[in-house]
């Protein structure tokens, strides 16, 4: 029973297009790979310099898209610039006690970036994300709490950036062939 399960799933994703999104199709007749790999969108994509970005928020998130795109180091010779900007940081109290004070904290980055070519603005787009934290009554603990929130919303707008940035270059490289 359990082949069958997977053989389904197996069948669905190959009818619904299913395209890996690193990896152009080294051929046009069915497998992807043909035991080639053709790596010229990570390739690509190693070729972005990411900018600095003010706040520690920001140092974090330029730290994890580094992490992501340039896993080798920063190229000598960039031929894309990425320019991160936080535009928003909105802090909402949640879960009153009696006494009036929160128990919670919502927080929610919004962010903008442009992908630049020289001059040429090659795409731009807005990321957000919304992380949580408990207010606790030892206030290290609430401060550590604060941290890792914040950290975690920087991880989720570099991951959703670096897929973005990820599409795009796998249309405008492989996507065709």
């Amino acid at each position: 029973m359990r082949f069958f399960k997977i053989l389904f799933v197996t069948a669905v994703l190959c009818s619904c297009g299913f395209q890996p999104l690193y990896v152009q199709r080294s051929n046009t007749s069915g497998w992807y790979f043909n035991d080639q790999f053709d790596t010229s969108i990570t390739t690509e994509m190693a070729k972005i310099k990411v900018t600095a970005i003010k706040d520690r928020f920001g140092q974090q998130l330029r730290n994890h898209l580094l992490d992501l795109l340039t896993p080798k180091g920063i190229p000598n010779e960039p031929k894309y610039r990425l320019v991160v900007e936080v535009l928003s940081r909105n802090v909402t109290q949640q879960a009153m006690r009696d006494d009036v004070t929160a128990t919670n904290e919502r927080i929610k980055y919004n962010i903008g970036y442009h992908l630049y070519e020289g001059t040429e603005d090659l795409l731009k787009g807005d990321s957000m994300a919304i992380v949580s934290y408990d207010i606790l009554s030892d206030p290290y603990s609430t401060t550590m709490s604060q941290k890792k929130a914040e950290s975690d919303a920087s991880r989720i707008v570099a991951d959703d950036i670096v897929l973005r940035l990820g599409a795009y270059f796998h249309t405008r490289f492989g996507g065709n062939k």
